[in-house]
């Protein structure tokens, strides 16, 4: 049995191209098993592209993906549903189903999964919810809930097979600041008590510093820095040092002074 700290991911050289344009640049990471690791840029560097390949939702140009020992570059669909089964996902709007209930949205994945009767499905959803403080909400529908709700709803479902693993994509997106502070807190939780182990794309800075146990930066497709957040700050990398003091390329600053100076003149 691997034990924690072994790593759970692994990916090598990782290319992918949309068309002519290469997204993802020769990509290379670690994730542990039982640590919450942040995958962080700036918008459009790649953060989820990145996920999708992990789940082969996209196939990559070239590269290895390694998940719990299985080469998902080259799995077969039977050894993708193995995998698969083994990992939740947090998408960043949340993707319930509209037209279902909250326990009826966690119940999918178990009637697909297992062979459990609807009742212990009614009552493993209850005990999900639970867990993201939403009990009593089984019988609500998305349409009646907060985005926080929605979002820790979605979590549930994502929970609900009991994965090894977790996936976010911008969770906090579109949250107030003290509501994605209760996520960060619920994040935290989940991987304390249950051990599980959690991928985090972000470029909030806050849920960064609040969860982040090691990390990755990317940059146009590439990485630029690993380790954990202290390891990147301290890097020396210009991006870097932009992302935590949250300051824009000096250049693209004094262009758009001379734009707005320009049309103040004019």
């Amino acid at each position: 049995m691997a034990n924690q700290g072994d790593p759970i991911i692994l990916v090598e050289n990782l290319v992918t191209h949309y068309g002519d344009r290469k997204i993802l640049d020769g990509v290379s990471m670690e994730v542990r098993r039982g640590e919450v690791f942040v995958v962080l840029g700036t918008s459009g560097c790649g953060k989820s592209t990145l996920i999708r390949h992990l789940l082969r939702l996209n196939v990559a140009t070239s590269g290895r993906i390694v998940i719990d020992g299985v080469d998902v570059t080259r799995a077969s669909e039977a050894q993708m549903q193995a995998v698969r089964r083994k990992i939740g996902m947090l998408f960043q709007g949340g993707a319930l189903f509209s037209s279902m209930t909250l326990a009826e949205n966690i119940g999918l994945a178990l009637q697909e999964y297992t062979d459990l009767d609807e009742k212990t499905i009614r009552s493993l959803a209850t005990i999900k919810l639970g867990m993201v403080n939403l009990a009593g909400a089984e019988d609500l529908f998305p349409a009646e809930l907060s985005g926080g709700m929605r979002k820790r709803g979605a979590l549930a479902r994502a929970m609900a097979l009991d994965p090894e693993i977790l996936f976010f994509d911008e969770p906090s997106a579109g949250l107030d600041p003290i509501t994605s502070a209760e996520l960060d807190t619920l994040i935290l939780k989940i991987n304390a008590t249950l051990g599980t182990t959690i991928v985090l794309v972000t470029h909030e800075l806050s849920s960064i510093m609040a969860v982040a146990q090691r990390a990755l930066l990317l940059e146009q497709g590439r990485v630029v820095a690993s380790g954990t957040i202290d390891e990147i700050r301290q890097s020396g990398v210009p991006l870097a040092q932009r992302f935590f003091e949250r300051r824009a390329r000096s250049e693209s600053v004094e262009s758009g002074l001379g734009e707005l100076q320009a049309i103040v003149e004019d």
